[in-house]
Formats: C-alpha cells, structure tokens, sequence
C-alpha cells in the first residue's frame, strides 16, 4: 500500500482546487482539438491514435520518472487498474478515431463524451448519495445545454448514425478509463499514471490498426506530433490531473466544453455551422460547471 500523496490529500479540501478548474477546462479545449488532428493526418484512425499515445510516451515515461521515480517503479502494486484504465483508453481511442471520420466533429466530440452522464452517476453511486439540490440543478441545466448542442449540432441522420455509435461507444469505454485511473489517481502522482496507463494501451493500438489493415507509417507527421502534444501530453495530462482533484460530477459536467470548442473548429475547418442554439447551450454548460465548482462536493 502507498503512502497517500500530498496530491490526494488535497481532495479532503472543502472546495474545489481553482487551480484543478483552470486544468480541467485546459485539458477539454486541448482535448477538443483532436479529431481535427484525427481527419487531417494520413495514416488509418486507429493508427492515428496508436502515434498519439507512441510520440507522447517517451517524454510522459521521462517526465514521471523525474516527478516521482519510486512511483513508476511501484507501479506494480497498482497493475490491474493501470491495465484496465490504459487498455480501455486504447480502445476508446480506436473506436472514437473510427467514428471521427464517419460523422461531423461537433457530434464526435459531444457523443464520445458522453461519460459527462455516466462518470457523475458512477460517483453518486460509489457514495451512496443522491445529489445536493445545487448539485441537481447543475445537472439540469447541463442536460438542457446538452440537448441544445445536441439538438442542432449533432445534426442526427442515417449518413452519420454509424460514425455516431462508434462515438457513442468511445464514450462509454472513456468513461470506464476515468474509473479506473481516479482509483489510481489516490495514490499515484499525475504523471506516473498517465505514463503508466498509456504504455498498457499503446501495443493493443497497433495490433488492432495492423488487423484491420490500416496503413500505418505517415508520410506528413505534423497532424500526428499535434495530436500527440496537445491531445496526450497536455490535454490527458490535465485530465488526470483534474482526476485527482475534482469529483466526478465537476469532470463530467466539464466534458461538455468539448462539444463547444468542436462544433467551433468544425465550423471553422469545414463548414459545420453552427447556430444561436450552440452558444445557449454553452452558457447553460458554463452556468452548471460554476455552480459546482463553487459549491462544496459530496466526497469531501
């Protein structure tokens, strides 16, 4: 058993770290940006996230073995949470990159992020609690904002209902990952985890590529060295950091930045437009994401 971090002793704090806030929201624009990075590089999707997690891990296993060298080393003692977190990362990415080119970006990025449901619900259930009345009217006005960029910028149709269920499935498998690596993330330092957790997932990436006959080597690298900064380093960086800092409900509600940011480079690379709806949908997010940052969380 390891001893309990300075990190996870923040959590017993009576409300929410700013600083995790300001991560959170980083880690979903920078997230945000990868299906963008997804359409534009040349190799197959699931080969693309096999070079996201590949370029990103030497420098996420170089940077946690500086931060915290005795945790890298016992990771052991927390192999089957790694294994599970960083296999079920794997194949959200694999099956999220499948559904990027086969849908819009606004409704890629809002249907595998639907852990924003799924990991508060897992929270509320893990305590045993019902939600706080404050707790619940977040809940509501993020439902609302939800549909709104749902209603209009998921554009709903047969031609994208394929790409839309593999989203859908990412974000079920995402949602599985934050699970298993908050688990982690209360006796292990952020970096660690993320490097730990991305060597589980990065092998399974490449062999199921290889099985579907994807190419593999690019010829421009510059989509996937973006992807791999900001989506793995920095983007799941914060995220895991946030993982150890906020509770579910706060990262869940904060997931639905990302159809927003989304929906935006969509409309700006390709067109997708976007309506007065979107930018409702948005205040109403921001409104939910406030009110449970400054509210005390139901685990502390």
């Amino acid at each position: 058993m390891q001893p309990v971090t300075p990190e996870t002793n923040n959590i017993l704090s009576q409300r929410t770290p700013r600083g995790a806030i300001v991560a959170v929201v980083v880690a979903n624009i920078a997230l945000a940006f990868g299906p963008w990075f997804v359409r534009m590089a040349d190799t197959g999707p699931v080969a693309a996230g096999f070079w996201r997690i590949a370029l990103a891990l030497p420098v996420l296993l170089a940077v946690g073995a500086w931060t915290d060298r005795r945790a890298m080393l016992r990771g052991g003692a927390l192999l089957v949470p790694l294994l599970i977190g960083g296999i079920a990362f794997a194949a959200d990415l694999g099956s999220w990159h499948i559904g990027i080119h086969r849908t819009t970006l606004a409704n890629a990025t809002l249907f595998g992020n639907c852990a924003v449901l799924i990991f508060p619900i897992y929270g509320f259930i893990a305590m045993r609690r019902w939600p706080t009345r404050a707790q619940g009217m977040a809940l509501l006005l993020a439902a609302i904002g939800g549909m709104l960029l749902l209603g209009r910028s998921a554009e709903l149709s047969s031609r994208n209902l394929a790409g839309d269920l593999f989203c859908l499935l990412a974000g079920v498998l995402y949602a599985v990952y934050f699970i298993a690596m908050r688990g982690v993330r209360r006796t292990m330092a952020p970096l660690p985890a993320l490097a730990l957790s991305s060597l589980a997932g990065v092998l399974p990436l490449l062999f199921l590529a290889m099985a579907l006959g994807e190419r593999i080597m690019p010829q421009d690298w510059t989509p996937l060295l973006a992807l791999a900064l900001v989506s793995q380093i920095a983007g799941q960086g914060l995220m895991i950091y946030a993982l150890g800092h906020l509770s579910p409900l706060v990262v869940g509600l904060a997931l639905l930045l990302q159809p927003l940011v989304g929906g935006t480079i969509g409309w700006a690379a390709y067109g997708e437009r976007l309506g007065t709806m979107d930018a409702l949908g948005a205040v109403l997010v921001a409104a939910a994401l406030a009110i449970v940052s400054a509210r005390r969380s139901p685990e502390r």
